[in-house]
């Protein structure tokens, strides 16, 4: 892990187009300005964990999902 002093108003690059900004420092919270493509997203870690946790658990199946899907059988075919 890369560990980086910075002050308010002061700014960390990611790459060519992520900036982290130190907006404010109050006591043990510090609030950081995110400034980064749209097509990135940008989450707080527990909240990017739940949607981890809940993708992984929409793709998982048993196979007595599938007869919801199934057509019935015809007789005679």
């Amino acid at each position: 892990m890369l560990v980086l002093s910075r002050h308010r108003d002061e700014t960390i690059m990611i790459g060519d187009d992520i900036e982290l900004t130190i907006v404010d420092i109050r006591g043990d919270k510090v609030r950081i300005g995110v400034k980064a493509p749209s097509n990135i997203p940008v989450h707080r870690k527990e909240v990017y964990d739940a949607i981890r946790l809940e993708n992984e658990g929409a793709s998982e199946f048993n196979q007595s999902d599938l007869k919801e899907v199934r057509p019935p059988r015809i007789a005679g075919m």
